[in-house]
């Protein structure tokens, strides 16, 4: 089933999260839960709100990172324990921003994946390349060190629970974006890796969104092909309306 998770960053406010998602529920009339899951990740802030406002409805609710520890002196963290008190479903590990601004490596994103599934929490794994990296014929070589090094100790019962979020990031907040056949063949790559990681069966079964300046005039080119199963959408998600057409591009 297609997941589209709105990737919200550092904006909106608890009173503008309140709003948005008033918003999101009143005009999303169309929603199929048995087609498509949708996710909101707001800031750590707006989970509260976020939470209670998606009370009792089909929608999702998300965060966009976790520490790998339980508890402790760990100065702006939050643990898995406080997320899964609001309701907290999914959560985005591995963001190319966190691995660029704050140092986060594989051997750190591969901690968080285990130890997030150990507590019930399903990861939004980020994998992409640089503009360097793609320009130098890299691409493949990077996402496939970025995936045995995240999946590596995972089970294959566990590996199936992980959404991968394909994002290079060259394309990231910037307007520009990967080409519908750049997209499906990195999928497919990512999926060729996961078979022989895993199995076939796993390669085909996880699924492996797209994300990258992904907007609503462009999303159905993107899900044309099945590989594709949904986004991580980051500035278009900021609006209610924006972020529904993307949502109902598979309905």
């Amino acid at each position: 089933m297609p997941i589209f998770a709105a990737n919200w960053k550092m904006y909106k406010t608890f009173s503008e999260t309140s709003k948005f998602i008033d918003e999101f529920k009143a005009n999303f009339k169309s929603f199929n839960k048995s087609k498509v899951e949708a996710v909101i990740c707001p800031p750590f802030t707006s989970l509260s709100k976020a939470a209670e406002k998606l009370a009792g409805t089909e929608f999702s609710l998300g965060a966009q990172n976790m520490n790998a520890e339980k508890e402790g002196a760990f100065t702006g963290e939050i643990s898995p324990a406080m997320l899964l008190e609001f309701g907290v479903k999914y959560v985005i590990i591995g963001h190319s921003e966190r691995r660029a601004y704050y140092n986060e490596t594989d051997a750190s994103v591969n901690k968080k994946l285990k130890f997030a599934m150990a507590n019930n929490l399903l990861p939004i794994l980020c994998v992409g390349e640089t503009i360097g990296e793609r320009e130098a014929g890299k691409t493949e070589s990077k996402i496939q060190n970025q995936i045995k090094e995240d999946f590596g100790g995972i089970s294959e019962q566990d590996a199936e629970k992980i959404v991968i979020a394909y994002e290079p990031i060259w394309a990231i907040g910037t307007g520009k974006n990967a080409t519908s056949k750049d997209a499906v063949d990195v999928v497919n790559f990512i999926r060729k890796t996961i078979s022989e990681i895993y199995s076939k069966p796993l390669s085909e079964k996880i699924r492996v969104q797209y994300g990258g300046s992904v907007k609503p005039e462009n999303i159905v080119e993107y899900m044309k092909d099945e590989t594709i199963d949904g986004a991580l959408i980051g500035g278009a998600s900021l609006e209610a309306a924006k972020f529904i057409k993307i949502c109902e591009s598979v309905l």
